[in-house]
């Protein structure tokens, strides 16, 4: 995985506002991943970002939106990305927040034993992330992580 990356992998859509819909322009999105066998869920804009049923997208997780990996300074600087490279750039839907917990085998349901949950906000829309806890190594609270999203022709 490249420098200042988080997680990454390719999501499949399976589900989306099972409980109903909650807000106008949210869509709670229940996806599986393929390559680490993942469980995400995530709140999208889905009036910015619509998706479907069976959509397939790469998700990529970063500390930081620069390519060369090193830490960016917190705010949107377009001469330092320019000069430097952005992450965004090859991507369609980019959230900011911050990781705010993390739940191991003690607090899980008895199905999701030897998992880990990561849970992230941004700004409100939220997402966990359960799975291999070997997948979620590099996740930590409070550490503020970059959400990217693109979808794949299928």
């Amino acid at each position: 995985m490249a420098q200042g990356m988080v997680f990454e992998d390719i999501f499949n859509v399976k589900d989306i506002d099972p409980n109903g819909k909650q807000f106008d322009r949210v869509s709670r999105l229940h996806c599986e991943s393929e390559s680490f066998k993942m469980e995400l869920i995530l709140d999208i804009n889905s009036w910015i970002y619509p998706m479907d049923l069976g959509d397939k997208f790469r998700l990529v997780l970063a500390s930081t939106l620069r390519e060369d990996g090193q830490p960016d300074a917190g705010d949107w600087n377009p001469i330092e990305m320019d000069q430097n490279g952005c992450r965004a750039d090859s991507f369609e839907y980019v959230m900011y927040g911050k990781i705010y917990r993390i739940e191991g085998d003690d607090k899980v349901k008895e199905s999701h034993k030897n998992k880990l949950a990561a849970y992230v906000s941004f700004g409100g829309l939220l997402m966990r992330l359960l799975g291999d806890p070997n997948n979620l190594h590099g996740f930590e609270v409070d550490q503020c992580v970059y959400l990217l999203m693109k979808k794949l022709a299928f």
